[in-house]
Protein backbone atom coordinates (compact mmCIF):
# COMPACT_ATOMS: atom_id res chain seq x y z
CA UNK A 1 0.00 0.00 0.00
CA UNK A 2 2.97 2.18 0.94
CA UNK A 3 4.55 1.97 -2.84
CA UNK A 4 0.75 2.81 -4.10
CA UNK A 5 0.76 6.06 -2.14
CA UNK A 6 4.39 7.15 -3.21
CA UNK A 7 3.64 6.03 -7.27
CA UNK A 8 0.19 7.80 -6.56
CA UNK A 9 2.14 10.86 -5.23
CA UNK A 10 4.82 10.87 -7.60
CA UNK A 11 2.87 11.06 -10.60
CA UNK A 12 0.79 14.33 -8.99
CA UNK A 13 3.83 15.84 -8.78
CA UNK A 14 4.63 15.69 -12.16
CA UNK A 15 1.76 16.41 -13.29
CA UNK A 16 1.13 19.70 -10.96
CA UNK A 17 4.93 20.50 -12.23
CA UNK A 18 3.91 19.58 -15.93
CA UNK A 19 0.92 22.08 -15.93
CA UNK A 20 3.07 24.72 -13.97
CA UNK A 21 5.47 24.88 -16.54
CA UNK A 22 3.59 24.06 -19.83
CA UNK A 23 -0.06 25.87 -18.86
CA UNK A 24 0.60 28.66 -16.11
CA UNK A 25 3.98 29.97 -17.18
CA UNK A 26 3.10 30.73 -20.72
CA UNK A 27 -0.22 31.94 -19.60
CA UNK A 28 1.16 34.81 -17.19
CA UNK A 29 3.65 35.35 -20.36
CA UNK A 30 1.14 36.58 -22.97
CA UNK A 31 -2.10 37.48 -20.65
CA UNK A 32 -1.10 41.11 -21.33
CA UNK A 33 -0.02 40.86 -24.63
CA UNK A 34 -1.48 43.94 -27.02
CA UNK A 35 -1.62 43.59 -30.87
CA UNK A 36 1.14 45.17 -32.66
CA UNK A 37 0.51 48.28 -34.38
CA UNK A 38 0.74 46.65 -37.74
CA UNK A 39 -2.01 44.33 -37.22
CA UNK A 40 -5.25 44.53 -38.39
CA UNK A 41 -8.28 43.00 -36.87
CA UNK A 42 -10.08 40.62 -39.52
CA UNK A 43 -12.69 41.48 -41.86
CA UNK A 44 -16.28 39.77 -41.92
CA UNK A 45 -14.79 38.35 -45.10
CA UNK A 46 -11.58 37.05 -44.36
CA UNK A 47 -13.17 35.38 -41.31
CA UNK A 48 -15.88 33.76 -43.61
CA UNK A 49 -12.57 32.76 -45.83
CA UNK A 50 -10.81 31.82 -42.80
CA UNK A 51 -13.67 29.25 -42.11
CA UNK A 52 -13.00 28.01 -45.66
CA UNK A 53 -9.39 27.22 -44.93
CA UNK A 54 -10.26 25.57 -41.98
CA UNK A 55 -13.21 23.43 -43.49
CA UNK A 56 -10.65 22.01 -46.64
CA UNK A 57 -8.11 21.23 -44.43
CA UNK A 58 -5.41 23.95 -45.71
CA UNK A 59 -3.57 24.05 -41.98
CA UNK A 60 -2.62 20.32 -42.42
CA UNK A 61 0.16 21.31 -45.15
CA UNK A 62 0.78 24.77 -44.51
CA UNK A 63 2.01 26.51 -41.54
CA UNK A 64 1.98 30.36 -40.04
CA UNK A 65 4.64 30.24 -38.23
CA UNK A 66 8.49 31.34 -39.84
CA UNK A 67 10.68 29.93 -37.66
CA UNK A 68 14.01 32.15 -36.04
CA UNK A 69 16.96 31.93 -38.75
CA UNK A 70 18.83 29.71 -35.88
CA UNK A 71 16.17 27.37 -35.95
CA UNK A 72 15.53 26.87 -40.16
CA UNK A 73 16.25 29.01 -43.03
CA UNK A 74 12.88 30.38 -43.28
CA UNK A 75 13.82 34.05 -43.98
CA UNK A 76 15.58 32.59 -47.38
CA UNK A 77 12.95 31.22 -48.26
CA UNK A 78 11.18 34.34 -48.72
CA UNK A 79 8.33 33.44 -45.49
CA UNK A 80 9.52 36.58 -44.03
CA UNK A 81 10.52 37.10 -40.32
CA UNK A 82 10.35 34.86 -37.24
CA UNK A 83 6.83 35.25 -35.96
CA UNK A 84 6.31 36.61 -32.24
CA UNK A 85 2.92 35.70 -29.95
CA UNK A 86 1.43 39.18 -30.81
CA UNK A 87 0.98 38.21 -34.08
CA UNK A 88 -1.74 35.91 -33.69
CA UNK A 89 -3.77 38.04 -31.49
CA UNK A 90 -7.11 38.13 -33.64
CA UNK A 91 -6.55 34.21 -34.31
CA UNK A 92 -9.60 32.69 -32.72
CA UNK A 93 -8.64 29.32 -33.06
CA UNK A 94 -4.62 29.42 -34.16
CA UNK A 95 -3.90 27.86 -37.55
CA UNK A 96 -0.02 28.13 -36.40
CA UNK A 97 0.19 24.20 -38.78
CA UNK A 98 2.25 21.27 -38.03
CA UNK A 99 3.19 20.13 -41.22
CA UNK A 100 4.89 21.90 -44.17
CA UNK A 101 4.17 20.00 -47.26
CA UNK A 102 3.65 23.31 -48.81
CA UNK A 103 5.12 27.03 -47.65
CA UNK A 104 4.44 28.74 -44.70
CA UNK A 105 1.84 31.14 -45.06
CA UNK A 106 2.75 33.66 -42.40
CA UNK A 107 2.97 36.52 -44.93
CA UNK A 108 1.49 34.97 -48.51
CA UNK A 109 -0.53 38.22 -48.69
CA UNK A 110 2.97 40.08 -49.02
CA UNK A 111 4.76 37.90 -50.93
CA UNK A 112 1.79 37.11 -53.37
CA UNK A 113 -0.69 40.00 -53.55
CA UNK A 114 -2.70 39.07 -56.78
CA UNK A 115 -6.11 37.69 -56.33
CA UNK A 116 -6.31 36.39 -59.92
CA UNK A 117 -3.08 34.14 -58.82
CA UNK A 118 -5.08 33.15 -56.03
CA UNK A 119 -7.80 32.08 -57.73
CA UNK A 120 -6.33 30.69 -60.53
CA UNK A 121 -3.98 28.18 -58.12
CA UNK A 122 -6.81 27.08 -56.38
CA UNK A 123 -8.63 25.88 -59.25
CA UNK A 124 -5.44 24.19 -60.29
CA UNK A 125 -2.51 24.35 -58.18
CA UNK A 126 -0.38 23.05 -61.13
CA UNK A 127 -1.25 25.82 -63.59
CA UNK A 128 1.50 27.24 -62.00
CA UNK A 129 3.82 25.03 -61.11
CA UNK A 130 3.86 21.62 -62.83
CA UNK A 131 5.36 19.59 -59.80
CA UNK A 132 3.03 20.67 -57.16
CA UNK A 133 1.09 18.17 -55.09
CA UNK A 134 -1.47 20.63 -53.79
CA UNK A 135 -4.73 19.29 -54.73
CA UNK A 136 -7.16 21.50 -56.80
CA UNK A 137 -10.37 22.98 -55.25
CA UNK A 138 -12.94 23.06 -58.65
CA UNK A 139 -15.81 23.02 -55.83
CA UNK A 140 -14.81 26.07 -55.16
CA UNK A 141 -15.57 27.57 -58.68
CA UNK A 142 -18.34 27.01 -61.43
CA UNK A 143 -17.69 26.38 -65.12
CA UNK A 144 -19.79 27.96 -67.36
CA UNK A 145 -20.35 28.56 -70.92
CA UNK A 146 -20.69 32.34 -71.00
CA UNK A 147 -19.82 34.76 -67.35
CA UNK A 148 -23.01 36.98 -66.40
CA UNK A 149 -22.96 40.19 -64.66
CA UNK A 150 -21.16 40.26 -61.47
CA UNK A 151 -19.35 36.90 -61.87
CA UNK A 152 -15.66 37.06 -60.79
CA UNK A 153 -13.75 35.34 -63.94
CA UNK A 154 -10.77 33.44 -62.76
CA UNK A 155 -7.78 34.43 -65.88
CA UNK A 156 -6.66 30.90 -65.98
CA UNK A 157 -3.02 30.27 -67.94
CA UNK A 158 -3.37 28.46 -71.21
CA UNK A 159 -4.63 25.05 -71.77
CA UNK A 160 -6.14 24.84 -67.67
CA UNK A 161 -9.97 25.58 -69.22
CA UNK A 162 -12.40 23.54 -70.54
CA UNK A 163 -13.01 24.40 -74.43
CA UNK A 164 -15.79 26.60 -74.42
CA UNK A 165 -15.94 27.58 -70.85
CA UNK A 166 -15.18 29.74 -68.15
CA UNK A 167 -14.07 29.37 -64.85
CA UNK A 168 -16.15 31.88 -62.33
CA UNK A 169 -15.20 31.95 -58.58
CA UNK A 170 -17.73 31.31 -55.72
CA UNK A 171 -18.43 33.29 -52.98
CA UNK A 172 -16.37 30.68 -50.90
CA UNK A 173 -13.35 31.12 -53.44
CA UNK A 174 -13.26 34.83 -52.87
CA UNK A 175 -13.75 34.87 -49.12
CA UNK A 176 -10.64 32.43 -48.85
CA UNK A 177 -8.61 34.34 -50.87
CA UNK A 178 -9.27 37.55 -49.14
CA UNK A 179 -8.06 35.74 -46.03
CA UNK A 180 -5.33 35.10 -47.96
CA UNK A 181 -4.43 38.23 -49.35
CA UNK A 182 -4.91 39.48 -45.93
CA UNK A 183 -1.84 37.72 -44.28
CA UNK A 184 0.55 39.88 -44.15
CA UNK A 185 2.89 40.61 -40.96
CA UNK A 186 5.61 42.66 -42.72
CA UNK A 187 5.21 45.23 -39.97
CA UNK A 188 7.93 45.66 -37.28
CA UNK A 189 7.38 43.78 -33.70
CA UNK A 190 8.58 46.00 -30.97
CA UNK A 191 10.00 42.71 -28.91
CA UNK A 192 11.45 41.38 -32.22
CA UNK A 193 15.66 42.33 -31.96
CA UNK A 194 15.65 45.65 -33.74
CA UNK A 195 17.30 43.08 -36.87
CA UNK A 196 14.39 41.25 -36.85
CA UNK A 197 12.38 43.97 -36.96
CA UNK A 198 13.96 45.79 -39.98
CA UNK A 199 13.97 42.52 -42.14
Amino acid sequence: MQDEVRLLGGAMVTLALAAGVLVIVPFFQVRNLQPPAGLKAYTAAQLRGRQVYIANGCIYCHSQQPRDRSQAPDDKRGWGRASVAADYYYDRPHLLGTSRTGPDLFNIGARQPSADWHLAHLYQPRSFTSTSIMPGYPFLFDLKEVAETGDRVVNMPDGFTPAGKVVVARAEALDLVTYLQGLDHTYPVLDAPASEARR
